[in-house]
């Protein structure tokens, strides 16, 4: 039973392109993590490389095209992909994470994939660079692209003999119905009591 997740990466305040990039990056790949780096595969870049690799591709767009945005620009796009425990194999959720990429993705955006292993539900992180291999596009976060993931994750799921969410829920609870009785009233309820 595979879950999916898609994470627009911000470089945010008083940080660079390559230290926010990096950042994400380094925990994916972390050695303790992936069997010291034995779970890590990637696709249009090298997995040694794939900060500088994306960070040369956000400067040749850049330089292809002029559009230069803010601090609110998506540097790149970090999927998170889990599975049920004890259902799958490390090396073929690796193998699915790539799929679930590259079909994602078109296999026009360069991506790594990380398969994590320390926890008791084996799991993927893929980051996903926002540019195009030909630097002359960005991928776009578009409306409904987190079902359209989910969607074809359960795809994959299903071809390779795996289990899937059934009846996934639409969405949690509102922050105010979270809270419950701790949740102040509104201005317009005081209104109302008054």
């Amino acid at each position: 039973m595979a879950t999916t997740r898609l994470i627009p990466l911000h470089m945010g305040s008083n940080r660079t392109f390559a230290k926010a990039l990096g950042h994400s990056i380094d925990y994916v790949k972390n050695p303790e993590k992936t069997d010291r780096g034995q779970l890590v595969t990637s696709y249009q870049c090298s997995s040694r490389l794939a900060e500088e690799e994306f960070t040369f591709m956000k400067r040749l767009y850049i330089q292809k095209t002029g559009r230069v945005r803010g601090k609110d620009d998506v540097i790149a796009y970090h999927i998170r992909q889990s599975f049920l425990p004890g259902e799958i194999k490390a090396e073929e959720a690796n193998r699915m994470g790539r799929e679930l990429a590259m079909r994602f993705t078109k296999g026009k955006n360069a991506f790594i994939v990380c398969t994590h292993i320390d926890k008791k539900h084996i799991h993927n992180h893929v980051i996903c660079s926002s540019v195009t291999v030909d630097c002359t596009r960005k991928f776009r976060n578009f409306w409904g692209s987190t079902r359209a993931l989910r969607r074809l994750n359960d795809t994959l799921c299903i071809e390779h003999g795996y289990s899937i969410v059934e009846n996934p829920k639409r969405r949690g609870k509102s922050y105010d119905k979270w809270l419950g009785d701790k949740a102040k009233p509104s201005h317009r309820e005081r209104i109302c009591r008054a």
